[in-house]
């Protein structure tokens, strides 16, 4: 259901998105959720209202040593959507609460873990991985391996293994 034609309406799923996802998001997150994987804002909508959220006090934005920039309901965008909610139809809350309780853990994921690799002059190749908040960047891990064959395999599997690979980097750290 897309509600672009309606300004107030717009402004309230945008707010209502933020509130379930539970999560800050970056602009690229917030337009893959409302404009490509569900029809609830035109593009261009989403740009406009996410800019008159941000002018408004509703959403801030912040930037993490990364340079990325996330978004984040305030607490006046919290209020809003709390005193308002019911003005977004209730076929359309429904969609977004299911949206967001299936897709929040991989969106955080794909937000939180970035991974890329590369060739070396000498043949071999390195495989930078990060985990990143919105604050910053947590851990940031380049490993170098002997093929490419290798460095796509640890490319591939590094969204679903970062957290564990966090984790048990920490333990053996400060293993006393």
């Amino acid at each position: 259901m897309n509600v672009s034609n309606n300004t107030t309406v717009s402004k309230l799923v945008l707010l209502y998105v933020f509130e379930r996802m539970e999560i800050p998001l970056t602009e690229t997150t917030i337009t893959d959720v409302c404009c490509n994987r569900n029809s609830w804002l035109s593009y261009l909508t989403c740009k406009e209202v996410l800019l008159d959220l941000i002018d408004n006090g509703f959403v801030v934005v912040s930037t993490n040593n990364s340079g990325e920039q996330y978004y984040t309901l305030t607490a006046d965008g919290k209020s809003c959507v709390g005193y308002f909610f019911m003005k977004i139809p209730a076929s359309l809350r429904d969609e977004i609460i299911c949206f967001a309780r299936d897709n929040r853990q991989s969106f955080r994921r794909k937000q939180e873990y970035f991974s890329d690799y590369f060739k070396n002059a000498d043949g071999s190749y390195t495989v930078l991985m990060r985990i990143s908040d919105p604050i910053g960047t947590r851990m940031e891990l380049k490993l170098n391996v002997p093929n490419r064959g290798i460095a796509k395999v640890i490319f591939n599997k590094w969204e679903e293994k970062a957290g564990q690979t966090y984790g048990a980097l920490y333990d053996i750290l400060i293993d006393q």
